[in-house]
């Protein structure tokens, strides 16, 4: 859910969150931490369903394969509600075992999720072509969710013997940042498909020049630390001119020819700290070595390698050009996919501020829109006007949402801050209060078991916003049953 590869940096323990660099959304490769990784997941039992290629075309008949997951241990049959949680920009390896399997629980619900398409395993073609990519939309997606849940509605009414004309169970869709803007944009256009949507850390506000991201880092990393930060850039960006080599060595990335694209990893590598709730382990160091007169830049670059790439799964690989270009379908394909989203519909280009930036200058407009020809051709351009007209962005036009952010998230300049009783916004104000706190707890990477509110700095926050998602879910699941029932 920092950059748009932070949206990716790929972590294959949630189903709902996956993926990130911060280029994308940022979600995390992190490591298990003496936890099995199959305890991180209800399941890992992958089923198939043949879904429509291109839903704006009646002639066009092609299919293809989307992966889904269920999970129906908690069901009560045979009027339980259905949970989808949706998967987004990344593989979906399972339905985690995060704060939804509480809720689960909780409301007896059967889960499903659903691969988004072109991630995974959820591939229409055999190549990322340009051309390929064309069915690549968050529109597409929206129809993919909604053909599935008609379809998994009628066998779950054969499988409980029910006749084609009773009533669907009660269904409640989940997403977390780019899924969590799905989740809204789904009941916006879906409405009679879904009882309710949360939308946890939501960017359903597409964003042309997202300067507001870096400010949130400023403000999150706090006075000091913004200023380590800031003399670090510099630092960074005198030693690439004086030896670049020797400077892109200390953060094993001495394949990054193009020092631009080397200095969005260094931005996106303080962005995982303040988003997913572990600004400690990047500002007390750094702080430190400030006051020390200690290398600066080797500090940082410790954080880098020990933290960012070692336990957060951070890879060098998203940032080189020419990685991003291969066509070729591999387990990294993710960033090229979800770069496509970025310079096609949503941007959400992350540039450095005019003044008080603690990313270089250097990431600027002209740098991603040369970074998005130089991936998929010269006519590329985000249509951000034409996206947030469709959906409406901060004035979504829709009711029975919940909108949820992380105080210290960068993401939340995009999603939906104003409250009202029918799209509740919640703000979790804390130290590592981050992206998805709500599902995933503190820190949000390293994935914690049912989304453990208790290493939040204040966890009465957390816990009195879940509350209110548990009210909202209840009171709009009995609404749903109510006027299904007066219907008959």
């Amino acid at each position: 859910m920092s950059s748009d590869l932070g949206f990716i940096l790929i972590t294959t323990v949630t189903a709902a969150f996956l993926s990130y660099s911060t280029n994308a959304l940022l979600h995390s490769g992190s490591d298990s931490h003496g936890v099995s990784p199959r305890d991180y997941y209800l399941t890992t039992d992958a089923h198939w369903f043949n879904q429509t290629l291109d839903h704006y075309s009646p002639h066009d008949n092609r299919k293809f394969r989307q992966r889904y997951y269920e999970y129906f241990d908690n069901f009560r049959a045979p009027d339980g509600p259905v949970f989808m949680i949706i998967c987004g920009e990344g593989p979906c390896s399972g339905i985690a075992k995060d704060y939804m399997s509480v809720l689960a629980k909780k409301f007896e619900a059967g889960v499903v999720s659903l691969e988004h398409r072109y991630y995974g395993k959820s591939h229409p073609f055999t190549s990322l072509d340009t051309e390929n990519l064309r069915y690549l939309s968050s529109k597409q997606a929206l129809f993919d969710l909604a053909a599935f849940r008609q379809h998994y509605q009628a066998a779950l009414n054969v499988k409980l013997n029910r006749s084609s004309g009773s009533s669907d169970n009660p269904w409640f869709f989940f997403g977390v940042s780019y899924p969590g803007a799905l989740s809204a944009w789904f009941r916006l256009k879906f409405p009679h498909l879904t009882c309710g949507s949360l939308a946890s850390s939501a960017v359903v506000h597409a964003v042309y020049d997202f300067s507001a991201f870096d400010q949130q880092i400023g403000e999150s990393a706090g006075q000091e630390c913004k200023a380590a930060l800031q003399e670090t850039n510099k630092l960074l960006e005198v030693g690439l001119k004086v030896n670049r080599k020797a400077v892109k060595a200390l953060f094993n990335a001495t394949g990054l020819h193009v020092d631009a694209d080397f200095l969005y990893l260094t931005a996106d590598a303080a962005v995982m700290a303040f988003q997913y709730g572990n600004s400690d382990k990047l500002c007390v160091p750094l702080v430190k070595a400030k006051k020390n007169g200690s290398d600066l830049v080797e500090t940082y670059s410790k954080y880098v390698r020990d933290h960012c790439m070692k336990d957060w799964g951070l890879h060098v690989r998203p940032y080189n050009r020419k990685h991003l270009k291969n066509t070729v379908i591999t387990a990294d394909s993710t960033y090229r996919i979800w770069w496509f989203q970025v310079c096609t519909e949503l941007a959400y280009f992350q540039v450095a501020p005019t003044n008080s930036s603690v990313r270089s200058q250097q990431i600027n407009t002209e740098y991603h829109l040369d970074l998005c020809k130089s991936l998929f051709g010269k006519d590329t351009y985000p249509e951000v006007d034409a996206t947030n007209l469709y959906y409406g962005g901060h004035k979504i036009a829709a009711t029975k949402i919940i909108f949820t952010n992380g105080s210290q998230d960068p993401w939340r300049h995009a999603s939906k801050q104003t409250s009202s009783p029918e799209l509740p916004s919640y703000t979790m104000d804390c130290h590592n209060c981050g992206h998805g706190t709500d599902l995933r707890g503190c820190p949000q990477s390293p994935m914690v078991i049912e989304g453990k509110s208790n290493n939040c700095s204040s966890p009465d926050v957390v816990n009195n916003v879940r509350q209110q998602m548990i009210e909202h879910i209840d009171l709009w699941l009995s609404e749903c049953r109510g006027s299904t029932r007066s219907s008959k």
